[in-house]
């Protein structure tokens, strides 16, 4: 294993803390409750999100206007627990509630669902929403229905655009569930990830394989199947979306998702193919992200995800944010 760390019992610490010392002018680092937040707390919903480590830059990497107020990690692939997350509720609690953006994994529901619960019953309103975005399988070892990958990303766009215009509680969580609904995700992996405390692969995979559906914690995928073009990958993840969700004569929005190991000039080229593939499907694409927004340590692979376009994702989309990860 070479990686670049000093403990591997300490890298999700240290790396929060390296985080927050790039940016300290609108991050906070709350040691052993491992919680990036904004110094800026506004008169405003609070948008908080969370789960296990190894996403970078999920979750933390979205903290700051216009998104996410507060991002609580677990240790690798682990979700943070309930009393963490309650620390970030609190602490981010201005009176206008808070809303809990959980991604579907039986870890991260049962955690965040506690946390909603003591707070509630501390007189802080409390809502939540689940993501599941994942168009692979309808169940995995580490959830109950869809897995929640990359269309994270857009719905904490779009949460925090709503709370930012300083909705209420119940239109911040109404603006998240439209997003969730009108969102599909389909991803591949090429290599497996490395956990720094275990220092060896979770998986295998030959030289000539890869793994259609793969989720983003080593999960097993739909197919194993020989390498593909940049033209193949396209064409095979879009139409797993495309049979899935009714996008035909629509405007999406666009991810091209790295999982930590695929290099951009890759991604790039996989986002040409799918721009032509959607241009002949006769959909048409507003704004397009391609880079790596929710990874899986060092797995080399990708994911693509479409988030169906109306008048009001369109315009909170477009709002302005500033974050470590995305900057519009």
């Amino acid at each position: 294993m070479k990686k670049i760390i000093n403990n591997p019992a300490d890298v999700v610490s240290e790396s929060l803390n390296g985080m927050q010392q790039a940016y300290p002018e609108f991050l906070e680092y709350t040691p052993d409750a491992e919680i990036i937040s904004r110094h800026e707390r506004g008169n405003k919903v609070a948008v908080i999100s969370g789960g296990g480590a190894g996403h970078e830059p999920l979750h933390a990497g979205f903290v700051g206007k216009g998104m996410l107020d507060a991002a609580v990690s677990g240790n690798i692939f682990s979700s943070p627990s309930p009393d963490r997350i309650g620390t970030a509720i609190k602490k981010m609690n201005t009176g206008k509630g808070v809303l809990l953006i959980v991604k579907n994994y039986s870890g991260d529901i049962m955690n965040f669902g506690l946390a909603r619960d003591l707070a509630e019953a501390d007189g802080i309103e409390v809502e939540s929403v689940v993501v599941k975005d994942d168009v692979a399988v309808l169940d995995s070892t580490y959830s109950t229905g869809r897995r929640g990958i990359a269309g994270t990303v857009f719905v904490h766009k779009i949460a925090g655009a709503k709370a930012e215009a300083g909705a209420g509680l119940p239109e911040v969580k109404a603006a998240a569930e439209h997003a969730i609904a009108n969102i599909r995700s389909m991803g591949m992996a090429m290599t497996p990830c490395i956990l720094p405390a275990v220092g060896r692969p979770g998986f295998t995979l030959a030289e000539d394989e890869i793994e259609i559906g793969m989720g983003i914690h080593g999960e097993p995928g739909v197919e194993r199947t020989g390498i593909k073009t940049a033209k193949e990958t396209a064409e095979i993840l879009l139409d797993k979306i495309l049979a899935d969700y009714d996008y035909s004569n629509s405007e999406v929005a666009v991810l091209v998702n790295g999982l930590g190991g695929t290099p951009l000039m890759e991604l790039y080229i996989l986002n040409k193919e799918v721009q032509a593939y959607l241009k002949k499907r006769g959909i048409k694409v507003h704004k397009t992200l391609v880079g790596n927004y929710t990874t899986a340590l060092d797995m080399t692979g990708c994911s693509l995800t479409l988030m169906k376009l109306d008048a009001e994702l369109k315009e909170l989309l477009d709002k302005p944010c500033d974050t470590p990860a995305l900057k519009f």
